[in-house]
């Protein structure tokens, strides 16, 4: 590796980073990360700091399990390619597939395929969604429902149903027959409604009159997060997953529930549809299913979709794929991923430890009053929302948020700032003395504001 002089006079000059602005990030250089143990990263400048972001919602078991290393490590040797394209595939992938699959069994899942990471997840999902209606003599099925707030990746099928549009208005068009009902979020919504689960029925009832109005023999899929991460932690009443659940089995709607961030134990259950007791027809995943050591995602379908590809014509030939698909490195890391993850019982560490951040956070709202809504306790997923003013509930203006974002860094902790939004999804992993140094390091950020 160059030396650090050679590192720093050259960060973002030739490399253009996702989610910023070329030229911002030239004037202000991103930080550095050369090291990590446990749940901790280091910087170039030997700075420490407990990494609250869990890299991006992805490394659930913390950077410093040997058992994924040495699995990668071994493949490499072993077989470190080979296409898994009609024809050809190779052990570690098939092993992985029955893993996946035994993991999410209790999901009704019972189909796995391969992708690179959580964006070609969700369009896997939503292509073989309307291929799965054509296969069923109902082609006019080719739309997709989906939440204002909601995430699912940045290619032009995920960036279409995603509802924020700062990841929209600069490549529209997009993909045509997508709409959006609102998301249940009390603390802003257009019903003016801060009950969750009246708020739940408000938005259930939209669907209803969006699907009248599209005609339900006209939409594919309704796809959700069970909680919406990137979009600021929005947790939803829990009658409101079960709901939608129903309205699509009753409209012959298929629903995809994107588990990149919710998936593998940060919700506290092993997946967001189980923790809300939903079983759906697809799945999309990533992040935790290798806690982000090699890219790796998977498309997960339920039994009633594999029977229609599985007993179709030529027609069913799934013609869509990944030239990383199944790779032999990531279907290791998956095996070595899963039964770790196992062993650990993670879900159980995400559930005690949420609740000790979230508990937390509530703590700190009564004492820094830009903090205008705490929201979490469901696994380790935490956001707070930052205002200027909590009874007009303005948003904190950006060059605040950035100063309590460093103060926060300064002090012993990585967190993410996302707009106004302060968001948290540490490594599941993570110890009670640790949730506190995040906890504390917030505290003499906001105190620096």
């Amino acid at each position: 590796m160059k030396d650090e002089n050679f590192l720093k006079e050259h960060n973002a000059r030739q490399l253009w980073h996702p989610m910023a602005h070329p030229g911002e990030a030239q004037a202000h250089p991103p930080r550095i990360i050369t090291g990590a143990e446990g749940v901790n990263i280091t910087d170039i400048d030997g700075h420490s700091v407990v990494d609250a972001v869990g890299g991006l919602w992805c490394v659930n078991l913390g950077y410093s399990n040997d058992v994924v290393k040495e699995a990668i490590a071994k493949q490499l040797y072993d077989l470190p390619y080979y296409s898994a394209f009609a024809g050809t595939t190779n052990p570690p992938a098939i092993e992985a597939a029955h893993a996946v699959q035994e993991f999410f069994a209790d999901d009704g899942m019972e189909r796995v395929f391969f992708t690179s990471g959580g964006s070609d997840s969700v369009e896997t999902c939503l292509r073989l969604s309307r291929q799965y209606h054509r296969l069923r003599g109902e082609p006019t099925r080719t739309k997709f429902i989906s939440l204002k707030k909601g995430y699912h990746g940045t290619h032009f099928g995920g960036a279409s149903v995603n509802g924020n549009n700062r990841f929209r208005v600069n490549y529209e068009p997009l993909l045509p027959g997508c709409f959006h009902l609102p998301a249940p979020y009390p603390y802003r919504n257009p019903f003016n409604e801060t009950d969750p689960a009246q708020l739940a029925q408000l938005i259930a009832q939209a669907f209803e009159d969006e699907i009248a109005f599209q005609g339900a023999n006209t939409i594919a899929a309704l796809i959700m997060e069970p909680i919406l991460g990137a979009g600021g932690v929005l947790v939803p009443d829990q009658s409101f997953m079960p709901m939608m659940r129903e309205i699509c089995d009753r409209h012959g709607i298929l629903l995809i529930s994107d588990e990149v961030i919710t998936g593998f134990g940060r919700s506290g259950d092993w997946s967001g549809a189980r923790h809300w007791g939903v079983k759906p027809d697809m799945m999309s995943t990533a992040k935790g299913i290798t806690s982000g050591y090699f890219p790796v995602g998977a498309a997960l379908m339920s039994g009633k979709v594999a029977e229609v590809f599985e007993g179709s014509t030529a027609d069913g030939t799934i013609s869509h794929g990944y030239t990383y698909s199944a790779h032999p490195v990531g279907a290791a890391a998956v095996t070595a991923c899963l039964s770790e993850t196992l062993r650990l019982n993670l879900h159980d560490n995400a559930a005690e430890r949420g609740t000790q951040l979230y508990d937390g956070l509530r703590r700190l709202s009564e004492k820094h009053g830009l903090i205008g809504d705490v929201r979490g306790g469901h696994g380790l997923m935490s956001g707070l929302e930052l205002v200027s003013d909590r009874a007009k509930k303005t948003p904190l203006d950006a060059a605040t948020v950035k100063r309590i974002h460093d103060a926060t860094y300064d002090a012993g902790a990585m967190v993410r700032a996302s707009g106004h939004n302060i968001l948290m999804s540490p490594p599941l992993t993570i110890s009670k003395a640790e949730i506190d140094t995040i906890l504390t390091a917030l505290d003499a950020g906001f105190a620096k504001a």
